[in-house]
């Protein structure tokens, strides 16, 4: 398969601005940008699935410049139903400083920061180099502002389309860029600064994007209750990104291996049958969870969460360190051990057991462990010497109920 043909084949394309773009793709090596605003410090796992083709079309021989929005951050992308909260311009400048150098560590591409030609431009240069070319009921067209009109949108949303068109003329006066790639949401913002390069500069500029890559809810991949799984492994661990991927729903992982990897088709369509065969093994999940934390953390991280989902599974967590087992533990409910205390006192007292005599009746029943071990003397001292580094130890009641306790 050609380029084109790898991409479509992937479920990779939505839209693109003209059907000249696909000899483009496949015959000619061509400057392109994908962008980001920097609403936060990481990247989500959302992000890698967009921001991953750009090191698709590197390994044909394109090349990626990598944008992050500061000046664009500050105004804020029109959401479908209300205004989006302005973040102060500290945080914006503390979150593209963090995002910079998060897109130059797991991508390795030029990375630019649209602050830094928006910056010097007035109000008055704005309308009369930008503003003047495109018409206003062109920009009522637009999906997201022609939703939002009855709820009302305020100018500096309504003119956030100009300013992301201004990007890409900047781009291909600066840079040569003619193409631009963004998810599918992002269609609107391509097709103004598409609009305004032929205007302005009489050139002609492409655009595609991808789909957003859902899960089996109809829900953006990546989202758990509200709460983005980050590219960072220090704020969403690798353990915790393994977890979420080894869970893919079955209808979806096939789906995940084409957009999330560079298996080949003959690779995924061999795991598909394999997987469609033996469905409870995880096969295709597994095959997911190695290919995307590699290349995000490396082969040694995912080892690491390798051990760690197998440890918990076998029970023995006195093979991990203390560190290990907050992240495996992360949620949980926790309390602290100060003083040392029986056995009994510590069920009870800290709501592992509701009552002595549920105690009892669990620790009779070998229903309680420590560490890994199951404990039967209601009257052991629970004390530093059963904790994990010094500082943790893990209970479970029954099969799958934990607590973790934290020695002060």
């Amino acid at each position: 398969m050609n380029l084109f043909e790898d991409l479509k084949w992937r479920g990779l394309i939505k839209d693109i601005s003209s059907p000249e773009l696909e000899k483009k793709l496949n015959e000619e090596k061509l400057t392109f940008y994908i962008g980001t605003d920097p609403t936060a410090d990481s990247m989500h796992i959302g992000h890698f699935s967009s921001f991953l083709i750009a090191t698709r079309l590197a390994k044909y021989g394109h090349k990626p410049i990598l944008l992050i929005g500061g000046a664009t951050g500050l105004i804020g992308d029109p959401k479908p139903s209300k205004e989006r909260q302005m973040i102060t311009k500290e945080e914006v400048e503390k979150n593209v400083e963090g995002l910079t150098n998060q897109a130059k560590n797991i991508f390795g591409f030029e990375v630019v920061n649209n602050y830094d030609w928006t910056k010097d431009i007035n109000i008055l240069d704005f309308l009369r180099d930008y503003g003047k070319y495109i018409n206003v009921n062109y920009m009522l067209d637009k999906d997201i502002i022609s939703r939002r009109l009855d709820t009302g949108i305020t100018f500096c949303e309504f003119a956030y389309t100009l300013l992301q068109g201004l990007d890409f003329v900047y781009l291909n006066e600066s840079k040569g860029v003619t193409l631009q790639v963004a998810g599918s949401d992002q269609w609107g913002n391509i097709t103004t600064g598409i609009e305004l390069a032929r205007k302005k500069n009489n050139v002609e500029l492409f655009g595609m994007t991808m789909p957003l890559v859902l899960d089996a809810n109809g829900v953006k991949f990546g989202k758990t209750e509200g709460n983005a799984l980050w590219l960072d492994k220090n704020k969403t661990s690798s353990y915790e990104l393994y977890q979420y991927l080894i869970n893919s729903d079955d209808a979806c992982v096939i789906d995940y291996l084409k957009k999330l990897t560079f298996l080949t088709k003959e690779e995924i369509e061999q795991i598909e049958k394999e997987h469609n065969e033996a469905p409870h093994l995880r096969i295709a999940q597994k095959t997911l969870a190695k290919e995307v934390i590699t290349f995000l953390h490396g082969s040694e991280e995912f080892e690491k969460a390798l051990k760690m989902s197998e440890v918990l599974f076998s029970g023995n967590v006195s093979d991990l360190s203390a560190e290990d087992i907050k992240i495996c533990f992360k949620g949980v409910p926790s309390f602290e051990i100060n003083k040392e205390m029986t056995l009994i006192d510590m069920l009870v007292n800290n709501n592992i057991c509701s009552s002595r005599r549920e105690a009892r009746e669990f620790l009779n029943s070998n229903a309680i462990s420590i560490n890994g071990n199951i404990v039967t003397d209601e009257n052991l001292t629970i004390n530093k010497d059963f904790a994990i580094d010094n500082s943790v130890i893990v209970v479970r009641r029954g099969k799958k109920k934990y607590f973790l306790g934290i020695i002060k």
